[in-house]
């Protein structure tokens, strides 16, 4: 079961690995910012043009965007061209800077949270929007109809949600009149739970990525002892139970653009190898079901 290097998300064609952001900005963040540079454009070299963020991803509140800033950086001193790069951001998920993370589903809040990140990703329009969390305080359809403001307005070119389940995914392509064109939900070996949100992206034609899909900052180094299956294919294969994760997501569905987060050069590279990775029928039958 072959899988191919290049997926789309609504009319633009990217790489089947992204690389999310997080593990740059967040706790536990590179002391030293030029390894996320370097990470960065070691995605960028090995052919990644998918780069996932959002405003939420810093630590302290006078660094909110610290990840978005970072991005634009990085961008701006890579040698090479870098025109068909999507950035995808999220709105809507704050950190005040304790460590905690709270929510605003405000359509007011996502406009001014959207034109901050417009300023510190310097861009004429933010190539994917997403709603990051829903707040239970704001109605669904008021927040997604901000997000649809954004994108009649030209101040965002593409729009999708992350953390949403299936009536919201519907009730998301309604309100946005059939232009969502991605959903972000947490899914790795130990989550499952988004299975159903996998395959109505499936059906809809609608890309699915995955957020964590190596369990986590903390945890995805791990992966293997807490998965023998994976662990055991991945030996066969001589590659890494990291790699043969994505391959197996790859594997599930067009769809699906696995997003793995990285601070290094050499983990964001092993992850990328998985678009080479083929996986028979039945490897995959067995992950499915371990």
């Amino acid at each position: 079961m072959a899988t191919h290097k290049n997926r789309r998300i609504g009319d633009v064609e990217v790489s089947a690995i992204g690389l999310g952001g997080m593990p740059m900005s967040i706790e536990g963040r590179p002391d030293d910012e030029s390894r996320s540079v370097a990470t960065i454009h070691a995605a960028l070299d090995a052919g990644i043009t998918l780069i996932d963020t959002a405003d939420a991803y810093h630590l302290t509140a006078s660094d909110v965007g610290h990840n978005e800033s970072l991005i634009a950086k990085a961008l701006a001193s890579y040698g090479g061209d870098t025109s068909n790069v999507l950035v995808a951001t999220k709105g809507g998920h704050l950190r005040p800077g304790d460590g905690s993370w709270t929510l605003n589903g405000s359509p007011e809040y996502l406009k001014q949270a959207a034109d901050a990140s417009l300023k510190r990703l310097g861009v004429e329009a933010i190539g994917l929007y997403q709603f990051h969390r829903p707040d239970p305080k704001t109605p669904y359809a008021d927040s997604i109809g901000a997000i649809r403001d954004l994108l009649d307005a030209g101040k965002i070119r593409q729009a999708g949600i992350s953390n949403a389940n299936p009536e919201q995914i519907k009730q998301a392509q309604e309100i946005l009149g059939g232009r969502l064109v991605s959903v972000q939900n947490q899914f790795s070996p130990a989550f499952r739970s988004s299975e159903p949100e996998l395959e109505l992206c499936d059906e809809l034609g609608i890309a699915f990525l995955p957020w964590s899909p190596l369990g986590g900052i903390s945890k995805a180094s791990d992966l293997g002892e807490k998965h023998p299956a994976f662990h055991r294919i991945a030996q066969e294969l001589q590659v890494s139970p990291q790699q043969l994760t994505l391959a197996w997501m790859l594997a599930k569905s067009p769809h699906v653009i696995p997003i793995p987060g990285s601070s290094r050069p050499e983990t964001i590279r092993d992850s990328y190898a998985a678009v080479d990775l083929e996986l028979t029928a039945e490897q995959v039958a067995e992950l499915d079901a371990a």
